[in-house]
């Protein structure tokens, strides 16, 4: 199995760190978000990795070259940002297999990669979660305060797919996933997804994430 990682961003909401270096280059526990990234990969059995490159591509590049983490990494670079569709469409063209992996380039989980694959053109979800602090309240006193909550039965997009290479001739060439095809998909029933509860995730987009990431990634990915 591949798997193709979104790493093109350019990571503004961790300015002025991704200044100086690219977000997948950006330390957790000082290991860079992208190579935790490759550590999940290769403990659900991803054989090559194909990493969307593009804001300091040439960075991400050398130092996974200097690394030697047991599996076969490719690069494919865009000159201009294309989006998650485009970015794939680009990608894929490196694939042979029937169905390859996809994950967002700043997301660090402990998703079991072999529950997403027993079914085709797949979207992982999780819960919804808030960050802000929730009140229980009756009437106008309030009962309970909680800080974070999971809300029960809202489901999102936790930034995984498992998709088949037919999905390539459908895909934009510039232009987001989940704007074209995934609602496409949606309104013929040709997209699934498979529900995880309890399950470890997070999607590094600002300090706050970082922090908080760091107190659990080395249990998440051992």
């Amino acid at each position: 199995m591949k798997a193709i990682i979104l790493a093109g961003g350019r990571g503004k909401r961790l300015k002025p760190v991704t200044d100086y270096v690219p977000k997948p280059l950006v330390p957790i526990n000082n290991i860079p978000i992208i190579e935790w990234q490759i550590k999940y990969l290769k403990k659900f059995d991803v054989k090559e990795v194909i990493i969307c490159t593009g804001y300091k591509a040439d960075m991400i590049e050398s130092y996974l070259n200097m690394k030697e983490l047991g599996i076969k990494i490719k690069f494919s670079i865009e000159k201009s940002p294309l989006g998650t569709g485009g970015a794939i469409k680009k990608a894929g063209k490196m694939i042979n297999e029937k169905s390859f992996f996809v994950i967002n380039g700043d997301t660090i989980t402990n998703i079991d990669l072999h529950k997403l694959a027993s079914k085709t053109n797949t979207v992982a979800a999780i819960e919804l979660r808030t960050k802000y602090g929730i009140l229980e309240t009756e009437s106008e006193k309030i009962v309970n305060f909680k800080e974070k909550k999971e809300i029960t039965d809202t489901w999102m997009n936790a930034g995984i797919y498992h998709l088949q290479k037919e999905i390539l001739k459908k895909l934009p060439v510039k232009g987001d996933i989940e704007k074209t095809v995934f609602p496409d998909y949606a309104k013929k029933g040709l997209l699934n997804t498979i529900k995880f509860k309890n399950v470890e995730w997070f999607s590094v987009d600002s300090f706050k994430d970082m922090e908080e990431c760091s107190t659990r990634v080395e249990k998440i990915i051992k």
